[in-house]
Parts: structure tokens; sequence; C-alpha cells
């Protein structure tokens, strides 16, 4: 759905990664027994935004053109529009261990590679006339498995910016790759993304490949990597990281990176470590998802890849500040012996209201299933709804 009459503020989804679903059929029948229900509570005389997740089964079977078609002619009956696809989690994302495996495949294996380039090849033939697409994907993969493969990973990423050179020369439509960073993974940090994008992608060498690939000249293949391949800005992850909002956004404009989609997502914080912070945080300590704590303490920051490993240094944490990877619903500011980031989320719509960060806004608050039950007392459609409220009703003041 479209945030203004002038499309200043740009498209706000909700990414369906949300819902269970791996085969295509299942991701239909979600569709079908969602999206309904989410406009009739967002817009019922208007549109409604999909950020569609389609993992490597349901890729596969969108291959298929009566799949594809099935999907057409839903989002033109349920009057939903898709201008964004998640196209991070390639298996299993629900109801079993995912953990490091939300990495796998990563950009170092061709798997990676030929999974998005099909995720285009669809999102191609879905998107709207005149409008752009973006991808979110893996920020090259796990940190403790990124030493000595970042150039392999790069050269993939670069292959698929030729894929979608060629996509715009024949089907005239513009997508793009977004690497979205996340703690603990290649690219965690905006330094540490402008530094990768620096080093390899628009490196002499990057653009070199680019042009040989798709036959550019190197003026042409620099352009064409600056338009297609930049950041998915997940808000829940630069919070955790202590970034600095507008220090983050300022420093990747600078930097000639595009933000192609901001997530809009918040995480759990403990403003100060205790006993009793602490023993409500083990409720969120499910063996799903991985979720990363940063420790902020007099040397600096601290990180820890889940729940397990900070709750081992507890003792010395008491005081200091643990901001948690665990998606929480948009709209808390506080739970009940905690906060949220949503501080750093307002000031994100705030500025993005100044003026605009990306094109496409997406709502993410994939674990809404592992959530206390305290905080799930909704139904899930509801809850979406209220979710993209809260962010039109930011935007709007």
């Amino acid at each position: 759905m479209w945030l203004d009459k002038d499309r200043r503020l740009g498209h706000l989804t909700y990414c369906t990664n949300i819902h269970a679903g791996e085969a295509w059929d299942d991701v239909m029948a979600s569709l079908r027994r969602n999206v309904p229900a989410i406009r009739q509570s967002l817009a019922p005389e208007g549109d409604i935004g999909i950020g569609l997740r389609i993992g490597g089964a349901a890729s596969e079977a969108l291959r298929e053109a009566s799949a594809l078609e099935e999907l057409k002619a839903f989002l033109a009956e349920a009057r939903a529009e898709i201008v964004t696809f998640n196209g991070f989690p390639y298996g299993a994302f629900h109801g079993t261990k995912v953990k490091e495996d939300a990495y796998k495949p990563d950009w170092a294996d061709p798997v990676r590679l030929s999974y998005t380039d099909a995720l285009a090849d669809t999102m191609s033939e879905l998107l709207p006339d005149g409008e752009a697409g973006s991808i979110s994907t893996v920020p090259g993969t796990f940190k403790d498995w990124a030493p000595g493969h970042e150039q392999a990973i790069a050269r993939k990423m670069i292959s698929h910016v030729a894929h979608l050179v060629d996509l715009e020369r024949r089907k005239g439509k513009t997508i793009t790759l977004a690497l979205e960073p996340e703690p603990c993974c290649m690219l965690e940090t905006v330094a540490e993304s402008i530094d990768f994008f620096e080093t390899h992608i628009f490196s002499a060498d990057g653009i070199g490949q680019l042009a040989d690939e798709a036959g550019l000249s190197r003026s042409g293949a620099e352009e064409a990597m600056r338009k297609h391949i930049g950041l998915c800005y997940d808000v829940c992850h630069a919070a955790v990281e202590f970034e600095n909002p507008r220090q983050s956004v300022a420093d990747l404009r600078a930097a000639g990176i595009g933000i192609f989609k901001l997530q809009l997502s918040s995480a759990l914080r403990l403003a100060a470590v205790d006993k009793v912070s602490l023993e409500a945080l083990r409720r969120f300590d499910e063996p799903v998802y991985l979720h990363q704590v940063i420790e902020a303490g007099p040397s600096g920051l601290t990180r820890y890849k889940d729940l397990q490993d900070a709750f081992a240094t507890a003792e010395q944490a008491a005081g200091r500040e643990w901001r948690v990877h665990f998606h929480v619903p948009i709209f808390l500011d506080r739970l009940e012996h905690f906060d949220t980031t949503q501080f750093f989320l307002r000031e994100i719509l705030a500025m993005h209201r100044e003026d605009p960060i990306s094109r496409h806004l997406e709502v993410e608050t994939y674990t809404w299933d592992v959530l206390p039950e305290q905080y799930r007392q909704v139904d899930v459609s509801q809850a979406i709804a209220r979710e993209m409220n809260w962010v039109r009703d930011q935007l709007a003041s």
C-alpha cells in the first residue's frame, strides 16, 4: 500500500515470513487465510502491500506457469501488490530449529546465486509497470564462516547483478538486491557494509567483472552496480548494534550505497541487567531462532551469538545494557520487565518522514509463534494490521 498520494513516502508491506509454510501450496494457503483479514482490518476499501517470503521449495514451484498464474489471480482478487521479496531464509523457517541454518546456503554457495536469480525472474513477472522491485538477502554469510570467502561471495553477488541487468534489458523491470546486515554475520554494522562495498563491490575488479558479464562499459557497469545492489536496513538489527540512526543513514548515502528496503522491526532492550529482567528474558530463550545479544559495557560492545552465551556471563553483566535480536511487535515500547528498541524505530520513521530513506518499507515480526504467550493474545492478522497502522500513524504525525 502506498503511504501517501504522491508516493513520496513509499510502499508499505508486511513480510509473510511471519506465516509458516515452505511448499508452494502451503504458502498460497497462508496468503488466502491471512491477507483478506489483514486488508479488512487495515484498508477495507484499498490495496494491501505484501513482502513475500519465498523459500527454496516455493521458488522452484513458481517456475511452473500454473503456480505463477495462481499467484497473479490471487493478488488481483485480494487487491494486493508485491514489490519486494524476502529472499533471506532459503530452508525451513518455522517449527524446527533454524539458528545458524538461516544463513545457508550462503553467498559462497552457488545454490544461493541460482535461487536469487530465480526470485528475480519471478519478481519480473509480478512487478507493476513503472515500479522497481527489491529482494532482501543474507549479508554474505555467518561471520564465523566468512574468513577467506569474501571475494568469492562478492563475485557471486556481482553475477546476480549481471542477471538483474539482463532482466532489465529484456523485460524493462528494475530489480535490486538488498543485503541485510545482521548481528554476528559477515556484514553486521554499517561500517562493515561500507567497507565491503568499497573493497569488493564498487572496486575496480568488481566493476570490471560486471562490465564483462553484462556487456557494459566500465562507466555503465559502475552505474548499474550502484543501481542494482545495496542494503536492506533492518531497524531491529541496527538498534541491536547500537548504531546511530541518523549517522548510519548519512554514512550509507555518502558512500553511494542505496537503501533499497527499510525493514521496520524492533528488538528487546534491557537498560540495566538485573535478576528480575534476566529471569523475564529467559522466557524468550526458545530453540528455533538465533537471538544474538550485544552488551554495552565500560570497554565497549561485547557480542554473544545467542541468549545462552549471554546468560553465562550474567553475573558480570549486572547494570550493563543488553540489546537482544528478538523481533517483537513494533507497537510495543515496553514489555513487563524491560523495554524495546521502538525509540530507534520512531526516530528512523521521523527521518523518513522528513527525507525518505527507501521506497520500500516492510514490517517484519516473524517471531510471532515463539513469543511468550502473554504477548500474543490477539489474532496474528489483527496484530499485523495494528503494526502497519502504527507505522502510518508515525508517518502522519
